[in-house]
């Protein structure tokens, strides 16, 4: 990456393109793991959500991913019989279902990303902790930013079906 830009306008457009393939090349990423898994890439993230969110209803997966009702249905189905979750009746509501990830199999999903984990460590320990905190910052904001998107987008495909 070049250094040299002549102003805001510049540097922006260089972020967002090096940002588009920042998320290309992580799509890429995860859909290579997956595949050494024999799961499908929606599949193996959602199994990753679980893995970050715990245990949580189906409603909870769909407002999260922004998929319809049948097609986490269909997700938990193929993640239930590659042994990834578990339905367990909601203790205080019979009548709803926790999705509850399988541990052993999460830690398979753990190894694909460590060598991965162990580059980005030794890229971050190039940066000052002001730095560091600068960008946490920056990646936070954006995860806050395409959350708000997927409903967006979530939301436009409700009303357009309805």
């Amino acid at each position: 990456m070049s250094m040299h830009f002549t102003d805001q306008k510049e540097l922006l457009k260089e972020l967002i393109q090096d940002m588009r393939k920042l998320s290309t090349r992580m799509v890429l990423f995860q859909q290579n793991a997956a595949h050494s898994l024999g799961v499908i890439h929606t599949d193996f993230k959602t199994a990753d959500i679980l893995n970050e969110t715990g245990p949580i209803t189906a409603g909870e997966l769909g407002r999260i991913t922004g998929l319809s009702t049948g097609s986490v249905t269909a997700l938990i189905d193929r993640l239930e019989q590659a042994g990834y979750v578990k339905r367990e009746k909601d203790p205080n509501d019979r009548r709803r279902v926790i999705i509850v990830p399988i541990k052993d199999h999460h830690q398979k999903i753990k190894e694909h990303y460590l060598p991965l984990s162990k580059a980005m460590s030794e890229l971050c320990l190039q940066y000052k902790n002001d730095e560091l905190a600068l960008i946490i910052d920056f990646i936070e904001k954006t995860i806050a930013i395409h959350e708000r998107e997927i409903q967006r987008l979530s939301l436009s495909e409700t009303k357009q079906t309805d």
